[in-house]
């Protein structure tokens, strides 16, 4: 029997923001910059740790609410115009999770300029708010093809020249006390710059349980498949599918709590992936199916951050293994797939046949059943939990719709009116 996990909230954030910033090379470690220099200026303002830590957390996932590849890169542009729309999301998204409450408040309207913003009650809109909006207009303003040192000039010119408008005198002045410090801009781009946040006090001492655990990666769950409306549900019912099955299998309670969340995060490295090939609706091309074909391997080094996810991880990044060894991205072989990792890949199957896809409808029970037994066949899935699903096939085919609704509900109040709704 395995042991109840205790995974550090820190960490697992950070895996949600090396995730998001997976979908672009101009992204990358974005989220972590802007959480070391949204960190600096609370330290240099004289925030209490509490507070400071909340901007981390702030940092690290202030836009996962945005759901686009295009609506991620306009926030990456300075003079940024757009609506809040992601802030809003992100809000929604983490403000019914209490360790990430007070940072969702944050992340709600880290987009709001100073001028239109500072009148308005701090219980509205946060100082720290503003804070996080000069860190993130800060973070992407450094172009990462040029020497840090050389470019620090202009970008306190460019913050400067917006000091009473874009952001609040009192933050630009702490932050060009920060920039005197060489420093302070050889650590935004340090690969230690993880180690550096790490090292807060108290940070990594806020863990979460399993049940924790498991809240949180629904949450993570959601942001992997709002993106696209044909997976908006995906995760849901694989996790609902994969923790039955677990529950037949004999699973402990325990095992079947680490079961859904590893279904919940099995396809974390599918943000890596441009929603145009997510909702491609004819045959993909050899270069679009191998940036498709790389997804699993970016879940599994993203949570391989993580020791104490350890068995989640290999449940959930071992979901296009086969038994003859011939899956991606490892080629496992039939000896190093536990019965975790063979239900994960069944309840991965059994929940995309029985979906809308853009090149095809959802299979009924007939159809499923003989993909389902082929495959296993062709030693594609274990025999053994397609024989179990088969047995159970009604029972377990209701319990996923009923997951999957739930998840339609908030898709549809999180996405914009004008994408189509959700089949389940």
């Amino acid at each position: 029997m395995i042991k109840e996990v205790a995974v550090p909230l820190f960490g697992m954030t950070k895996c949600l923001a090396d995730a998001v910033d997976l979908v672009s090379p101009l992204l990358a470690n974005h989220h972590l910059q802007t959480a070391y220099i949204a960190q600096e200026l609370a330290i240099e303002l004289g925030l209490p740790w509490e507070e400071q830590n909340q901007l981390i957390f702030a940092g690290l996932l202030h836009d996962c609410g945005a759901l686009s590849l295009e609506e991620k890169l306009n926030a990456a542009q300075f003079h940024w115009e757009g609506q809040n729309r992601h802030g809003e999301v992100g809000f929604m998204l983490f403000r019914g999770f209490e360790p990430l409450a007070r940072a969702a408040g944050i992340i709600r309207h880290h987009h709001l300029p100073w001028e239109e913003g500072k009148e308005i009650p701090e219980a509205v809109v946060p100082f720290k708010s503003h804070l996080l909006h000069l860190a993130d207009r800060v973070a992407v303003s450094i172009d990462k093809k040029n020497n840090i040192l050389i470019q620090s000039g202009g970008i306190v010119e460019r913050i400067n020249s917006n000091k009473g408008k874009m952001f609040a005198p009192e933050l630009v002045n702490a932050f060009q006390r920060l920039a005197e410090k060489e420093s302070f801009w050889l650590n935004i781009v340090s690969p230690s710059l993880f180690g550096l946040l790490s090292r807060m006090a108290g940070l990594m001492q806020i863990r979460l349980d399993n049940k924790g655990l498991l809240k949180l990666a629904g949450l993570f769950g959601r942001i992997i498949d709002f993106r696209s409306r044909f997976t908006a549900v995906h995760s849901s019912g694989v996790a609902t599918v994969a923790t039955t099955l677990a529950q037949l299998f004999g699973f402990s309670e325990n095992e079947c709590q680490m079961m859904q969340v590893a279904g919940h995060l099995h396809d974390l490295g599918k943000l890596s992936i441009p929603e145009t090939i997510l909702e491609k609706p004819g045959r993909l091309s050899p270069e679009e199916y191998s940036i498709v074909k790389a997804h699993a391997y970016y879940t599994f080094k993203v949570l391989d951050t993580l020791s104490e996810l350890e068995v989640i991880n290999t449940w959930a990044s071992y979901h296009h293994e086969r038994l003859d060894g011939k899956g991606y991205p490892f080629r496992l072989q039939e000896d190093n797939l536990s019965v975790g990792s063979r239900i994960i890949a069944v309840a991965d199957v059994f929940t995309a046949i029985t979906e809308d896809r853009p090149y095809r409808q959802a299979m009924d029970r007939p159809e499923a059943l003989r993909v389902l037994n082929r495959m296993s066949q062709d030693k594609a899935l274990d025999e053994d939990v397609v024989a179990v699903l088969q047995d159970r096939f009604d029972d377990i085919n209701s319990v996923r719709m009923a997951a999957q609704a739930d998840a339609a509900k908030e898709y549809h109040a999180l996405k914009p009116p004008e994408n189509p709704h959700v089949k389940v």
